[in-house]
C-alpha cells in the first residue's frame, strides 16, 4: 500500500549554547542532508515571554526558571537565538531525526544533540537545538516566532488587518 507523504512545517531554533560555540554552520550543513527547504530564517532576541510562551508546557517543572534563562541566552552571553521554518515532505520525523533525542547523553552520537550537546551539573539539557515535536506544536511554535509574511510559504490561514498607530523604529539617516 502507498502512503502518500504530505509537506510539513517544523520550526528549528539554534538555541544561545549552539551560536556561542559556533556550530550554526555544522547544524546547517546537517539540516541540508534532509532535503528540506528553508522557508523562513532569523535571529531573535528572546523576551522574557516569548521564551515563556514557548515553554509553557514545562511551566510546572523545577527547572522552567532555568530553561528560561538559558533559550534567553543569559547562560551563555549570546543573548539571541537563530529561528527556522523548514519545509518539506516529513519535515517533523526528518529533522527530528537529524537532531536526536532531547537527551544529549541518550542522542544517538551522529545525531546534532548527540554529537555537541551536554547536562549542565545542575541537569539541564543544553541540547543545542529546538525541533517541533509535531504538527500541533509545530504550528503554535511557527506561529509564535514568526509573522505570516516572514515565511515565504502559506502555511497557514492569515488575514490584513489595518493597525492605526503602528510604531516601530526605523533607520536614522540624518546621524
Amino acid at each position: 500500500m502507498n502512503t502518500i507523504k504530505k509537506n510539513q512545517a517544523t520550526l528549528i531554533l539554534i538555541k544561545p549554547d549552539g551560536l556561542k560555540k559556533s556550530l550554526t554552520g555544522n547544524i546547517l550543513t546537517r539540516m541540508a542532508e534532509t532535503k528540506l527547504e528553508i522557508a523562513a530564517a532569523k535571529m531573535v532576541r528572546v523576551s522574557e515571554e516569548l521564551a515563556a510562551e514557548h515553554y509553557k508546557h514545562l511551566k510546572d517543572k523545577p527547572f522552567f526558571d532555568e530553561l528560561i534563562r538559558y533559550l534567553r541566552g543569559e547562560l551563555h552571553d549570546r543573548k539571541k537565538v537563530m529561528a527556522m521554518v523548514y519545509w518539506g515532505e516529513e519535515a517533523i520525523k526528518k529533522v527530528r531525526e537529524m537532531a536526536g533525542a532531547t537527551n544529549p547523553e541518550e542522542a544517538d552520537p551522529v545525531s546534532i544533540r548527540g554529537a555537541y550537546g551536554r547536562i549542565t551539573t545542575k541537569g539541564l539539557y543544553e541540547n543545542v537545538i529546538h525541533a517541533s515535536s509535531n504538527e500541533e506544536e509545530a504550528k503554535r511554535e511557527i506561529q509564535l516566532w514568526f509573522a505570516p509574511d516572514e515565511i515565504i510559504v502559506d502555511l497557514y490561514p492569515a488575514k490584513t488587518i489595518v493597525e492605526k498607530e503602528y510604531k516601530r523604529r526605523v533607520w536614522d539617516t540624518s546621524a
